[in-house]
């Protein structure tokens, strides 16, 4: 099976990590683990963040470049599907519709999401193309349920639609059993809802009644500075990691008591996914993101502030056996719902359903 895939939020090897590069890589792990040969046939990053109108110009005349050059590739190659992951209004799809349907083979989208608001206002044409494109797709894979109910109400009749859930990009996972070291925080810094996370921890933080707790963060970015002043009056009790590798990280999640990172509108929170593989319990805040990655507990919700979050985590370090119960849950959890092969199964079937098979 030959499968074309394009990420134009971010490719899979765009050199800056981020949530999108670590999912769009998962996404062609799992392809490549149902027996595919899986071509990135172009990098165009297509975001505008700003909505300039000169800015979606360019990428648009940029992107008809790279039509016109994948089109005889695609032939040559024998694509037999496209697949695109993240099509929204800020980053359209501006070239899979086209050069699928030069190719004459089916078009299908991951993590899709409409906003018919956007279409008046900067993003006006952005969100029209993104809409389009999303109009045009065969089948669309999506892993939020709050996604699926927009993409339920306008898809067109032929469309289909398929749950996929998140997915860690590995078989299995060992048994581990929890740490007893600090805390862990893990998160990108930078300004918006990043930072609006880090000041919810800032806050939680100075409501523990337990005079010894200790909290590594893991991260780095443009915000740093404002996360280490946030943070400055806990003095030794706070360290920081900066940004980890995979191994690197993983040793990090071993050695932690539990995983601490409220989640302010987050899409997914893959760093929930990676915590509970290796067996940590999550403190969140109870968001839709959070929902569809954390296995089902209940969990404070956004109202209920720092003091709601401040009380689960003084309970969970004063009871180690209680840490060690929600970790091995957490760790069943993945393992039944979020690895590759069960992804890779779910995305086998949808290119069925579109007459691609292995």
């Amino acid at each position: 099976m030959q499968l074309a895939f394009y990420a134009p939020m971010k490719s899979p090897d765009h050199p800056v990590p981020s949530g999108d590069r670590s999912i769009a890589r998962s996404l062609v792990a799992a392809l490549g683990h149902m027996g595919a040969k899986v071509t990135v046939p172009s990098r165009l990053r297509c975001r505008d963040g700003k909505g300039d109108t000169k800015v979606q110009a360019a990428l648009q005349l940029a992107a008809q470049g790279e039509v016109d050059r994948l089109i005889p590739l695609g032939q040559r190659a024998g694509w037999q599907a496209w697949i695109t992951y993240h099509n929204y209004y800020k980053a359209p799809d501006l070239i899979g519709p086209t050069v699928s349907r030069a190719l004459g083979i089916p078009y299908l989208q991951v993590e899709s999401t409409r906003a018919r608001k956007r279409l008046n206002g900067p993003w006006a044409e952005f969100a029209r193309i993104a809409e389009a494109a999303t109009d045009a797709a065969d089948l669309v894979f999506y892993f939020s349920t709050r996604d699926a109910i927009g993409l339920q109400e306008n898809a067109r009749p032929a469309q289909q639609l398929i749950h996929l859930r998140p997915f860690l990009p590995r078989s299995d996972i060992p048994s581990n059993a929890v740490g007893d070291g600090p805390m862990l925080s893990v998160g990108m810094m930078r300004p918006g809802d990043k930072l609006a996370s880090f000041q919810i921890i800032a806050d939680t933080l100075s409501l523990l009644a337990d005079p010894e707790w200790q909290l590594d963060i893991a991260g780095d970015g443009p915000a740093r500075a404002e996360v280490e002043n946030l943070m400055s009056p806990f003095g030794s009790r706070i360290r920081f990691l900066g940004q980890l590798e995979t191994q690197t990280l993983q040793a990090a999640y071993r050695n932690a008591s539990l995983m601490f990172w409220p989640g302010v509108n987050e899409a997914l929170g893959m760093v929930y996914l990676e915590a509970q593989a290796a067996g940590l319990p999550v403190v969140a805040q109870d968001r839709p993101g959070m929902r569809e990655v954390l296995v089902p507990a209940p969990y404070p919700a956004p109202d209920q502030g720092p003091a709601g979050l401040a009380a689960v985590i003084d309970d969970l370090l004063a009871h180690p056996s209680t840490r060690r119960e929600l970790g091995q849950t957490a760790q069943r959890h993945v393992t039944l719902n979020h690895l590759m092969p069960t992804a890779a199964e779910t995305l086998c079937s949808g290119l069925a359903q579109t007459g691609v098979t292995l």
